[in-house]
């Protein structure tokens, strides 16, 4: 009994540190240094929570910016579900796909330029993207100033206020946030 209680004692011990201790201390100073972060990146308008900046959301109305297409398993953008669509390049069915969500595009965005940027037609890795390249947010603005009845170039400079670029030039490409982006065009709405 003697070799037993300092195994019992160091285990509840350690228990307790990592257990316990470490856990709240690192989620006490995540919640003091980055807040935002901490709490999910989580966007409100008026008090109400919009959605998260991190994961993407299925915008289907015409008279909104729409993002990348997802490949989570029973319904798009599910975070439960998170997934790529696994099909090779030369896959006939990913062919197939892209050919139909290119039509659909054209369809809803006639006066765009015919050549639809990549990111509007291919799945992200996730199924979850929330951002795409301003070029893609550029191509929607034709349909989304029919749809609110809005001059284009008040559209181009939401777009390019909501553009975020990299810290250095090298690090990676300028992106937007669909769901700010969003946001934001909610609010430039009389």
């Amino acid at each position: 009994m003697n070799h037993l209680r300092p195994a019992i004692s160091l285990f509840i011990l350690l228990s307790l540190v990592t257990g316990v201790g470490y856990p709240l201390l690192t989620t006490g100073l995540a919640q003091w240094w980055f807040p935002l972060q901490a709490r999910g990146s989580l966007m409100d308008s008026g008090g109400q929570v919009r959605g998260s900046a991190l994961i993407g959301q299925n915008f289907t109305r015409a008279d909104y910016f729409q993002g990348r297409p997802s490949a989570t398993a029973d319904r798009p953008y599910n975070p439960l579900a998170s997934s790529g669509s696994n099909l090779a390049v030369s896959n006939p069915a990913q062919d197939t796909a892209i050919k139909q969500r290119v039509a659909a595009l054209r369809q809803a965005n006639p006066r765009a330029n015919p050549t639809v940027p990549v990111e509007l037609v291919t799945a992200s890795a996730s199924g979850l993207d929330p951002q795409i390249s301003p070029a893609a947010a550029e191509w929607q603005i034709p349909r989304i100033a029919q749809a609110r009845h809005l001059p284009q170039a008040a559209l181009r400079r939401l777009v390019a206020k909501n553009t975020v670029h990299p810290l250095l030039w090298f690090i990676g490409e300028p992106v937007v946030n669909v769901l700010a982006l969003n946001m934001a065009l909610d609010k430039l709405q009389p």
